[in-house]
């Protein structure tokens, strides 16, 4: 009896050739996730044996060792077969890589850009097969949503639409939401909700009659309050909301939904362009009212905007997490509700979720952007009544630049 509880030499190799027979079956890749994994293990295994009966421990290293393999197991995937996929905002950055990678994959793929004559597409043409269709499509505008439902049908005939993923989206203010024009809300709306769900609901009778899938990429903007992406974020957390009412009401036709929440990379000329935000700020600044402009001063939106470049400067350059997270929801048997490729990501949601109020904003703040003091709230300033802050609202002709792909 005390043989068993207390394995000798040999059925420790036992065990371990077991849990290794398992680790070779497991669909598993040597990542970090894997690697960490196993130091957790190696590191709850050696306190158990300290503070645990020798049972008691080996059925707890047990217990974690197979919730942590169950879990960093990738689930079983459907064959691509013959399947087709429409996304949307292919010009650049995680839809135009989504669209190489699946087509090479066997997918037939239906791939909307801004500009048909662009350099998102004419690579496209290029670099992709004839099975892959491109089609111009600004989800602004009614009509083009209208013309791109009859192309999928038109296009999926045969083979039926498997997938929606939508990546199109639009941010071009970076600045508190006071500072920024309601048309910048508007705008974003337009785009990253109110086209995304005409796209989407005209495309429900195929993705019902498939059991398909729908893939959309939101933003951690979404979720929390980021500093001076109030246009973005809430276009982002209504669709998000808007993804998780699909997801149940489209449970019993088989249809999946699946979000993709990535960190900050660089997905496109506009974001490591800039110029453009340059341009950007220099239309806000111009735009503002005079009383908002003297209450918050230039070097509040300039101090903005050196914070917000910074913060660009930092996004990965490789899209390949978030690919593969499109890809694993499109194919995966068991596709999760929400993916969070990027770096951080884990940590940040963990702090959103469980600290206090106060240790999230100061995080989101060093994360991303500290604004300074407004000019108004410095010391020696003359006290501002409230009737001389009730301004207008900024110029409501400030509008976005023609929409960007994510």
């Amino acid at each position: 009896m005390e043989r068993w509880l207390c394995p000798s030499g040999g059925a420790w190799l036992l065990v371990a050739a077991r849990a290794l027979l398992q680790l070779l079956r497991a669909d598993l890749r040597l990542d970090r996730p894997l690697l960490a994994a196993l130091v957790l293990l190696a590191t709850l295994d050696w306190l158990c044996q300290r503070l645990l009966p020798p049972l008691a421990a080996l059925a707890v290293v047990a217990a974690a060792g197979w919730i942590a393999l169950s879990c960093l197991a990738r689930q079983p995937r459907l064959p691509v077969a013959t399947r087709a996929v429409l996304i949307t905002g292919c010009d650049s950055g995680f839809g135009k890589e989504a669209a190489k990678k699946l087509d090479a994959m066997g997918f037939t793929v239906l791939a909307t850009v801004l500009d048909l004559d662009g350099p998102g597409a004419l690579e496209l043409r290029a670099c992709c097969s004839p099975h892959l269709k491109l089609l111009q499509m600004d989800l602004t505008k009614p009509a083009d949503i209208s013309h791109a439902l009859e192309f999928t049908k038109a296009h999926t005939t045969s083979t039926g639409l498997w997938g929606l993923v939508n990546n199109a989206g639009v941010n071009d203010v970076v600045a508190d939401a006071e500072l920024s024009p309601v048309a910048t809300f508007r705008s974003c709306m337009e785009v990253n909700f109110f086209g995304t769900l005409q796209l989407t609901k005209g495309l429900l009778p195929l993705l019902r009659h498939s059991s398909g899938r729908i893939v959309t990429v939101g933003s951690p903007a979404g979720d929390m309050p980021y500093p001076c992406l109030a246009a973005y974020g809430t276009s982002k957390a209504a669709i998000l909301l808007l993804m998780d009412v699909f997801d149940c009401e489209l449970l019993p036709w088989g249809v999946k939904v699946s979000v993709i929440q990535p960190g900050c990379f660089k997905t496109g000329e506009s974001v490591q362009n800039v110029s453009h935000w340059e341009r950007r700020k220099h239309l806000l600044l111009a735009n503002l009212p005079q009383e908002l402009l003297q209450a918050y001063g230039e070097d509040y939106v300039e101090h903005s905007h050196r914070q917000f470049l910074h913060s660009l400067s930092l996004a990965l350059p490789d899209l390949n997490p978030v690919v593969d997270a499109i890809i694993d929801a499109l194919l995966a048997a068991q596709p999760r509700r929400r993916y969070y490729p990027g770096r951080g990501l884990g940590l940040m949601y963990f702090i959103h979720h469980y600290l206090p109020e106060g240790l999230r904003r100061r995080f989101l703040q060093t994360f991303f952007i500290s604004p300074c003091l407004p000019r108004a709230l410095w010391p020696g300033q003359p006290s501002r009544t409230p009737t001389q802050d009730a301004v207008q609202d900024p110029d409501p002709n400030l509008g976005p630049s023609p929409m960007e792909a994510q």
